[in-house]
């Protein structure tokens, strides 16, 4: 053990002081459900959490839940829920907000989070993550909060971070003033800051999307994919690489750690859905952490942390990562958006469907 180093608790507690220490406490409790979810996620299918949480158990997403979803969600609720700081929680898993037991206090803040994001690959062995976000009530009084209460812009999040485990479990935290990463050491059980003030580099060479759906993206993005594919021959002028892991945290932690640009943009391959991943649990708080490390994140045509939501699990598309790459998709869309973008080809597929008309 190195003596001295700064401890998770250590460091929330120092910028929490002066009237937000309830805010510190809370974020302590949820570093303590992380180590209780990274320990069961760590022992695999020794756990005994493998497969799916019971027949035809899905979630409010209409998505079939897993054993781990549940424990995972569980272990937060009992870990956040009677330290007097929350009014309520609400969690991807849950349809309708949590409320906090009678035997508890309550607080001024609410929870919203995603248990454990990415857990299709757990089975796997792939990393998986954690993703949170705090919010205080905005409403007067102590009865129990509404799902309006959590409809707040991702500009009004007091902190947001995630947990990735994988080789090593990380804990990566804003409170609005830069992007920490805080590495748990399993010798003594203490989140360790690991990587101070997190930048995302301006620049990138690489960009994370899953291409088996871009015959349903808009023409901005297959216009931005393509200009990366052709690399040094294209008008670009340089090579790309691309990755694709199938879990937000571990796609936004590598761009954190090494730039980058990740892209769930908007298709039309439901057209019932404006998006894919939730605005509350999974893209606001990314959001804020990408921002407060230089990056930006966008829906392609407005800042993600200025959408107001509308609903507790409302989805949005997201593009997120290094500013100059995120900055060229949104000029893109607008230009498409305009009229004023050059026509973009696909020698298989056109702009607005599945297979071109016959020019005569």
């Amino acid at each position: 053990m190195q003596f001295g180093r700064t401890t998770f608790s250590k460091f929330v507690i120092e910028h929490t002081r002066g009237g937000h220490s309830e805010l510190g406490a809370l974020l302590i409790d949820v570093s303590a459900a992380v180590k209780g979810i990274a320990a069961l996620v760590g022992k695999g299918a020794l756990s005994g959490w493998t497969g799916t949480s019971g027949a035809g158990e899905v979630n409010v997403q209409g998505e079939v839940q897993k054993a781990i979803d549940v424990a995972s969600n569980e272990a937060i609720l009992r870990h956040c829920e009677w330290g007097g700081q929350l009014a309520g929680m609400a969690s991807e898993e849950m349809d309708e907000p949590y409320r906090i037991p009678d035997q508890y206090p309550r607080g001024r803040y609410l929870l919203v989070f995603d248990p454990l994001d990415g857990s299709s690959n757990s089975d796997v062995n792939v990393s998986v993550g954690t993703i949170f976000s705090i919010l205080k009530r905005e409403t007067a009084g102590d009865g129990d909060p509404s799902a309006a209460d959590f409809l707040q812009p991702g500009d009004r999040q007091l902190a947001a971070g995630y947990a990735i485990y994988g080789p090593a479990t990380m804990l990566v935290l804003s409170l609005g003033s830069g992007t920490h990463g805080f590495t748990l050491d399993r010798e003594n059980g203490n989140f360790i800051l690991t990587h101070p003030d997190i930048r995302v580099p301006e620049e990138t060479r690489e960009f994370a999307i899953n291409t088996s759906n871009e015959r349903f993206w808009e023409p901005p993005v297959q216009r931005y994919v393509a200009e990366c594919k052709a690399g040094k021959s294209g008008v670009r002028g340089v090579d790309f690489n691309m990755r694709w892991i199938a879990s937000m945290v571990a796609e936004v932690h590598r761009i954190l750690m090494r730039g980058g640009i990740f892209m769930y943009p908007k298709d039309n391959k439901d057209p019932a859905k404006p998006g894919r991943l939730r605005l509350l649990y999974e893209a606001n708080p990314m959001a804020m952490l990408i921002e407060q490390a230089g990056g930006a994140a966008s829906t392609g045509r407005r800042r993600i942390l200025a959408v107001e939501p509308g609903e507790l699990h409302q989805r949005v598309p997201v593009i997120l990562g290094s500013r100059q790459e995120v900055e060229r998709l949104e000029r893109y869309h607008g230009e498409y958006d305009a009229g004023t973008d050059r026509a973009f080809t696909s020698p298989l597929f056109s702009e607005r469907s599945l297979f071109r008309a016959d020019a005569s």
